[in-house]
């Protein structure tokens, strides 16, 4: 169990709520492998001073990863990541995920007055430039 130092970037001009942030970025970390069952996350209070936000919004998150079994709190003990969820908690996770990025992207490129076809088309073209350099990089 290590107490590992929880990266998170918080976009306070993002349309996302700064606990829903907070959870998908922890998740997409677990995901990742960047954080593993059993390490420790820092406190709410720690955290929250961390990244300048209100106690309640790190604890919103906390709550929410708690219920999802993605935490468990020990009292006097600290916040940890539970040990491998169940599968269906996995591929969850995996789907939020992929979903948080995509709004992300979405919700910045229109910030950026790109249209929508424009953003689909983008999309459509780097699939596949990616499946073409995969292809390369088999053979």
């Amino acid at each position: 169990m290590t107490n590992k130092k929880l990266i998170l970037q918080i976009d306070f001009r993002s349309g996302l709520p700064i606990y829903t942030q907070i959870v998908n970025q922890v998740q997409s970390q677990i995901v990742s492998g960047i954080i593993k069952p059993g390490d420790q996350l820092p406190t709410v209070r720690a955290l929250a001073e961390e990244l300048r936000v209100n106690f309640n919004t790190v604890a919103r998150a906390y709550r929410i990863l708690d219920e999802a079994r993605i935490i468990s709190t020990q009292q006097g003990r600290g916040t940890y990541i539970t040990e491998i969820p169940p599968p269906n908690v996995s591929e969850k996770l995996r789907r939020e995920t992929l979903e948080a990025l995509t709004q992300r992207y979405i919700s910045e490129a229109m910030r950026l007055d790109f249209s929508k076809s424009e953003i689909r088309q983008m999309v459509s073209d780097q699939i596949k430039a990616w499946s073409q350099a995969q292809e390369s990089e088999e053979q």
